[in-house]
């Protein structure tokens, strides 16, 4: 009973990964509606209501101004680095405890999966690299703790069915 409980809760994740996948995707190639015109009938006529227009001004303006880099993009970035062992990124298996962004300067806390595992200076190295592409990095520092221990039950629901958890 047990295994067919974990394989209908590895389709589940799978399905909501394929699905947010796919809003993530649809989303992004939706233009926000914007109507240069301060006559509601105007932004009507253009397809807007007048609520749209403000919100996609505002969005507009903002990711304009806004060139910090986000723990989000640090948290992509990091996607690249991978486990040679497991073939699985460092997030989806929860290496990743956390990512402090201040400004240019990003400092990523990691693990592995035991103490005894060798490639630690190489995951220091991927780390620093691949954050360090990113437009508005200055700075990358990454420090490497035990403390809590890794455990599988900190891998994502994808990285559990790819390694039959």
């Amino acid at each position: 009973m047990r295994e067919v409980s974990a394989n209908v809760s590895s389709r589940r994740s799978t399905t909501t990964s394929v699905r947010a996948a796919s809003a993530r995707d649809s989303a992004a190639l939706r233009q926000p509606c914007v109507a240069m015109s301060s006559s509601p009938q105007q932004r009507s006529t253009a397809g807007c209501s007048v609520k749209e227009t403000i919100e996609a001004s505002y969005t507009k303006r903002e990711a304009t101004l806004n060139l910090m880099v986000t723990v989000e993009d640090v948290e992509d970035a990091l996607s690249n680095v991978i486990d040679p062992e497991l073939g699985l990124d460092f997030v989806e298996l929860g290496l990743i405890y956390g990512v402090d962004v201040d400004g240019g300067h990003v400092h990523v806390t990691f693990t592995l999966t035991s103490p005894g595992c060798p490639i630690g200076p190489q995951v220091s190295e991927q780390i620093e690299e691949f954050v360090g592409e990113l437009d508005e990095v200055e700075d990358v520092t990454s420090s490497m703790v035990f403390d809590p221990p890794w455990t599988p039950d900190k891998m994502s629901e994808d990285a559990k069915f790819a390694l039959g958890f």
